[in-house]
């Protein structure tokens, strides 16, 4: 049985850190670094005990923003790209699927790292950063609206309801805690690793991916057959 097409524009919301990238940089920056006292705010983060904005704006501080220089080039050099999201790329705008980049990342890294990639500076969301005091300084242009609570930092809910459910089929991809609010909004979820596992706790469906040649793979067959 063929499945109906929808209406509905489709349209992905895809992370950065650990998704795009194969590693998480912000992570492998302060861990590089290895600022004093850095592991129980990664870990209370991870956890939710403490929330993303406060615990990645902790994190920064504890780095000299005289640093800048070395920071900047570790983030930009230890990214990895998974394989085969040049070609979802491509395979998104053959199938006129928006792409989105919404990012918990921070723009020192996330800008230079897609510049190879033909991705509209205005469908990227990241957080911005500043060392202009003694410490790096977080700043955070994209926080929750009205209907998150959670002090997201860059809030990735707040973009998805300017794509309302009911003209957008909305797709999200990603790895962590920054995509866990997401999951719960999106039509369709492509996981890894943690958002894996809190999708399994929540009991939102989700598929599964380690490459996004899986990605083209599902959305390909999803649409041809029940």
């Amino acid at each position: 049985m063929t499945k109906p097409l929808t209406s509905k524009k489709r349209i992905v919301f895809c992370d950065f850190d650990g998704t795009i990238t194969v590693n998480d940089n912000i992570i492998a920056i302060i861990k590089h670094f290895n600022p004093t006292g850095w592991e129980p705010i990664a870990q209370k983060t991870i956890s939710t005990e403490l929330s993303i904005k406060d615990g990645v704006g902790q994190l920064f501080k504890l780095i000299p923003a005289s640093m800048q220089e070395e920071v900047i080039e570790f983030g930009i050099s230890n990214a990895k790209i998974r394989d085969g999201f040049a070609q979802f790329l491509t395979f998104c705008k053959e199938q006129d699927i928006a792409f989105y980049v919404t990012s918990g990342g921070i723009d020192f890294f996330v800008y230079p790292i897609l510049e190879s990639f033909d991705i509209p500076r205005d469908h990227i969301y990241c957080n911005e950063s500043s060392f202009a005091g003694q410490q790096i300084e977080i700043l955070w242009p994209h926080t929750c609206d009205e209907h998150c609570n959670n002090n997201c930092g860059m809030c990735k809910t707040t973009i998805m309801r300017n794509f309302p459910s009911d003209q957008y089929e909305r797709i999200i991809i990603g790895d962590s805690v920054t995509d866990f609010e997401g999951a719960k909004l999106a039509d369709i979820v492509f996981s890894r690793s943690h958002l894996t596992t809190k999708c399994k706790e929540l009991g939102i469906a989700h598929t599964e991916y380690e490459t996004f040649f899986d990605i083209i793979e599902a959305m390909s067959s999803e649409r041809k057959t029940t």
